[in-house]
């Protein structure tokens, strides 16, 4: 598995994801942006369903969890925070609020638990009551 490839895809999911945040639905680009996004969110599903599947069914049953499990690009956030660019350039993000697919589990109780796919690397951190709590998965 091309680990490298996998968050360069996530990484521009996550900028034009960031982008359409910030416009406002009256701008010309919108629609095209919005467009764009999908056709790429199409291609990253198509390409890491079969390889993200596997990690989030772990992840569940952990979690003991009976939510029905949905596609690699449903556990994006519609935002995400920019950190400073580590030693070698690369950029890492982080996720608060409510992001990413509410699931429910009997080992946390009544809380706002949620999934959120994360590049860079590419992982899926669980957010309860729109805090990041832990890292559940991680590519590498």
């Amino acid at each position: 598995m091309n680990w490298e490839k996998l968050d360069q895809q996530l990484t521009e999911l996550v900028k034009k994801r960031n982008l359409l945040h910030q416009m406002d639905y009256s701008d010309e680009s919108y629609d095209d942006l919005e467009e764009e996004l999908h056709d790429l969110e199409d291609d990253f599903n198509e390409a890491y369903e079969s390889v993200l599947e596997p990690q989030l069914e772990k992840i569940y049953a952990k979690l003991k969890s009976d939510t029905d499990i949905l596609l690699p690009t449903a556990y994006l956030a519609n935002h995400y925070k920019e950190m400073l660019p580590d030693a070698s350039g690369v950029v890492t993000y982080e996720v608060s609020g409510s992001e990413g697919v509410p699931i429910e589990s009997d080992q946390l109780g009544k809380v706002d638990m949620r999934i959120v796919l994360v590049p860079n690397p590419a992982r899926f951190v669980l957010l309860v009551n729109g805090h990041q709590l832990k890292e559940l998965w991680k590519s590498r």
